[in-house]
């Protein structure tokens, strides 16, 4: 691949995503580097996120509601989407264990596999608490109403 001319803007984004650990949609980045780049278009901003993503820079993390998340660390990770709040967290897990799903799928596989990507899916703690919080609430009006 050609190298790519520097781009200020691009830069930012690139910065911002390196030092959150929200794993912001477009809109997101968007409304945090207009903050520094005023005449910045949304267009913009998705095109350089992909293009950070494509060349490795970034990772795109296509979620279930169909807003793609980017994640500035680019190591060999997880990530879990909480199916009540809908935010994206880091699972970090030793890398040995990346390591040997890539061989396991390689046994069922004609070809060679190099990577993958998962998402898990779950209740994060905050939501849990909610939740765990709503059902004693619910114990407790139907305990003083008998």
């Amino acid at each position: 691949m050609a190298n790519m001319k520097y781009s200020r803007q691009r830069a930012a984004i690139k910065e911002y995503l390196g030092r959150t650990l929200e794993h912001p949609t477009a809109d997101t980045v968007y409304m945090h580097i207009r903050k520094e780049f005023p005449n910045i278009s949304l267009g913009t901003v998705y095109r350089n996120l992909n293009l950070l993503a494509d060349t490795g820079e970034a990772i795109k993390i296509s979620t279930p509601d169909g807003g793609d998340r980017f994640d500035g660390r680019v190591d060999p990770h997880y990530h879990v989407v909480c199916r009540s709040c809908g935010k994206v967290y880091d699972l970090i897990l030793d890398e040995n264990h990346i390591h040997s799903i890539n061989e396991f799928a390689n046994q069922h596989f004609d070809g060679t596999i190099d990577s993958h990507m998962t998402l898990f899916y779950g209740i994060c703690g905050s939501c849990q608490k909610q939740l765990n919080h709503s059902l004693e609430d619910e114990e407790n009006d139907t305990e003083n109403n008998d």
